[in-house]
C-alpha cells in the first residue's frame, strides 16, 4: 500500500497558525463591518477612521458617493502615496483587508441606509455598535491584519515626525468627528448646535468604546506566558511542545538539594492561547511534573515582539 506523501509545509506549525490568522482577520473584519453598517451607519453617527471619513463625504453628497467605495478609494490613494514608508507586507495586507471591508459593507450599506435602524434607541445601538467594532479591531490586529485609513496617514506621520502613531490617530479621529457639525442640515444655527453636539458626543463615544475594547483585546492576546517545568520526561515533552504549538523550549542542568540528583529545567515562553496545549501535554506525558506559570511583561525576538527603538534626531 502506498501512501501520499504531505509537504512539510502543510505539517509546520507555522503552516497552521497562518490559516488561523487568515481565518481570524477575515472574522474580525466581517464582525467590524457588521458593527459599523448595521448599528452606526443608520443614526448619522460619524465615527472615527476611514468609516468616519467615508460617511462623511456620503451624507456630505446626499448619498451621491457610497462609503464603501469612498473608503476603497481613499485607501488606495493613501497606499500610493505612502507605498516607500509602509513598506511591502504593510500595504499587502492592507489592500486585502480594505479590499474585504469595502465589499462587506457595499453588499449591505444600501440596505440599512434606506431601511429603519435595527436598533431605534441611538445609545443602545451605538453602544452596540462600539462593542462589535472594538471586537473586530481587535481580533484582526491581534492576528497582524489592516484595514488601512488613518492607520497609513498614522504610519507615515511616525515615520516623517516624532509624534507617535496612538496620538496621531486621536488627533485624526476626533477632527473627523467634528466635522460632522458641518454636514446639511435643515434648520438654524441653534439647531444645527443642538442637533449635532448629540451626534458628536455619540461619535466621540463610540471612539473611547471601539479603542479601548480593542486595546483589551490585543493585550490580552498578545500578553506572552512564562512556564518552568522540572520533569524527569523533558525530553518527550520539549518535543512535543516544540512541534505541536510551534513555541521553543529552553533547557538547563539543575540539581536537587535535598536529594542532590540531577535534573533537566525546561523553559517555554508562549501566548495566552498556547498555554491550554502546553499544560495539556504537560499532564499527558508526566502528571506528577512540576509546572510554575507567570506573566512576562514583554519579550521581544523571534515569534514575539519586536523591539523597535526611534532613533535621536
Amino acid at each position: 500500500m502506498s501512501f501520499i506523501q504531505i509537504p512539510s509545509i502543510f505539517r509546520s506549525p507555522s503552516f497552521g497558525n497562518s490559516i488561523r490568522d487568515w481565518a481570524a482577520i477575515i472574522a474580525g473584519i466581517a464582525i467590524y463591518a457588521i458593527g459599523f453598517t448595521v448599528f452606526i451607519l443608520p443614526h448619522h453617527i460619524v465615527i472615527g477612521g476611514m468609516a468616519g471619513f467615508s460617511t462623511l463625504i456620503y451624507y456630505a453628497t446626499g448619498g451621491l458617493l457610497p462609503v464603501a467605495v469612498v473608503m476603497y478609494g481613499t485607501n488606495i490613494i493613501l497606499l500610493v502615496c505612502g507605498y516607500k514608508y509602509l513598506g511591502k507586507g504593510f500595504v499587502l495586507r492592507t489592500i486585502f483587508g480594505t479590499t474585504m471591508l469595502s465589499m462587506l459593507i457595499g453588499m449591505v450599506e444600501g440596505y440599512f441606509t434606506s431601511h429603519p435602524p435595527l436598533v431605534t434607541s441611538t445609545p443602545m445601538s451605538v453602544m452596540m455598535g462600539g462593542v462589535l467594532l472594538g471586537l473586530g479591531i481587535g481580533i484582526y490586529y491581534s492576528h497582524h491584519g489592516t484595514t488601512g485609513g488613518t492607520d497609513i496617514v498614522a504610519a507615515i506621520m511616525a515615520h516623517k515626525t516624532d509624534v507617535s502613531m496612538g496620538r496621531v490617530m486621536m488627533i485624526i479621529d476626533v477632527t473627523i468627528v467634528a466635522l460632522s457639525f458641518f454636514l446639511p442640515f435643515d434648520g438654524d444655527m441653534e439647531a444645527r448646535i443642538q442637533a449635532r453636539t448629540e451626534t458628536i458626543i455619540f461619535g466621540l463615544l463610540a471612539i473611547v468604546l471601539y479603542s479601548w475594547l480593542a486595546d483589551k483585546y490585543i493585550a490580552q492576546e498578545k500578553q506572552t506566558i512564562q512556564f518552568i517545568i522540572l520533569s524527569e520526561k523533558w525530553d518527550e515533552m520539549a518535543y512535543r511542545i516544540t512541534h505541536e504549538t510551534g513555541r521553543g523550549a529552553t533547557v538547563w542542568d539543575a540539581q536537587g538539594y535535598w536529594t542532590g540528583n540531577e535534573k533537566k529545567m525546561m523553559l517555554v515562553w508562549c501566548r495566552q492561547v498556547d498555554t491550554y496545549n502546553i499544560f495539556r501535554i504537560a499532564h499527558e506525558i508526566d502528571p506528577t511534573a512540576y509546572v510554575t506559570t507567570s506573566t512576562v511583561r514583554s519579550v521581544y525576538g523571534n515569534g514575539f515582539d519586536r523591539l523597535k527603538i526611534k532613533k535621536k534626531q
